[in-house]
């Protein structure tokens, strides 16, 4: 029985969403080579509008941001136009779509911004590269990134800030602050890539100060109400396990919980995955160290999430690759019929 995922659920006093199912964000690199979202894009977020929520393909927030080709960007005025006929398709069919705001840090290349920036520098915490290519891209390897000083890092804040206002603009509900699987605020949280001796690094109040002073930028643009984040705890993407991460997450978490955010997201891809330092899965971790709405996400069936969720083990269920291959995913699930198995090839179309 899959019912309770049926069922309203209240973010807070001003966002209720039709039913506990969440589409989770997946990059699909079919952006314009302006990074300008398409008819396409909204024809394709329009058809999936009967989950409770949309998390939008990742957004970059300005242009050394991008990591991989065709990524939709949020900081300019045809970006913003084109998420209008994106967020009007979701509203027209009923639904609701956050913008998830990203900036890849060390995971980006200056293949894709420096003749936009006159800069070849990628920007993260530290001078540690991150090893291999750039998927869709093989030939270009990622390179030794600059590490940010507190100028940059003050004007990283302002662009998380600009992208949510454009988010509004745009006619997004709200965003999702990308935090997590190795790219730039990850990046702060893990020592892994973090090994700054400033008060942006070294202890868990120093390593969580970006990442908290970009959350309430945000909230100060756009309302907390309207501002979520995803967060990767278990470090298992583009980023080294160290045992010492875990008192970084149990600060940063304590953080969040006073500042009433929409919802904290799970950044994972396999939830069954367990990490010896958070005492076993990453969802189950945070949901013993946040007490506010949790989205859990990793290779879940409806059932695995309903059951799940009538454990209390979290609150709403985000689904990925098979909202992919079933745009009427929600109808599927409500009326019990066989879901379309979901296959690589899927991923260079828009359907």
């Amino acid at each position: 029985m899959t019912d309770n995922l049926f069922q309203p659920f209240a973010l807070n006093e001003t966002i209720t969403l039709n039913n506990r199912i969440l589409m989770a964000p997946l990059t699909r690199c079919m952006a314009d080579d302006d990074l300008v979202p398409t008819q396409a894009m909204a024809e394709y977020y329009g058809r999936r509008a009967e989950a409770g929520l949309i998390i939008s393909e990742a957004v970059i927030i300005r242009p050394d941001g991008q990591g991989y080709p065709n990524t939709p960007g949020l900081f300019t005025a045809a970006q913003v136009e084109g998420w209008k006929k994106v967020t009007q398709a979701v509203h027209d069919n009923g639904g609701k779509i956050f913008a998830q705001l990203w900036h890849t840090g060390r995971v980006a290349h200056p293949h894709f911004f420096s003749a936009a920036t006159g800069s070849k520098a990628v920007m993260a915490p530290s001078a540690i590269a991150v090893e291999g290519t750039v998927p869709r891209m093989r030939e270009l390897e990622y390179q030794t990134p600059t590490p940010a000083t507190h100028e940059d890092i003050e004007q990283l804040v302002e662009d998380y800030a600009q992208a949510a206002a454009n988010a509004m603009i745009a006619g997004f509900d709200g965003v999702e602050i990308h935090g997590a699987n190795g790219y730039l605020i990850d990046q702060f949280l893990h020592y892994g890539s973090n090994q700054r001796s400033d008060e942006f690094g070294e202890t868990p109040e120093n390593m969580a100060r970006f990442p908290l002073a970009v959350v309430d930028a945000v909230i100060a643009e756009i309302g907390q109400d309207r501002t979520a984040i995803r967060l990767s705890p278990g470090a298992y993407f583009n980023m080294p396990a160290e045992p010492r991460d875990r008192a970084v997450f149990d600060y940063l978490l304590a953080q969040l919980e006073n500042r009433n955010l929409a919802f904290v997201h799970v950044g994972i891809f396999d939830d069954a995955l367990e990490f010896d330092y958070l005492g076993g899965r990453a969802s189950s971790y945070i949901r013993a160290n946040y007490s506010k709405t949790l989205v859990g996400v990793g290779s879940l069936t409806a059932e695995m999430g309903s059951a799940a969720i009538a454990e209390n083990q979290y609150d709403l269920l985000a689904i990925g690759r098979p909202f992919i291959a079933n745009p009427d995913y929600v109808a599927r699930v409500r009326e019990g019929k066989e879901l379309v198995e979901y296959s690589e090839e899927m991923l260079m179309s828009l359907v």
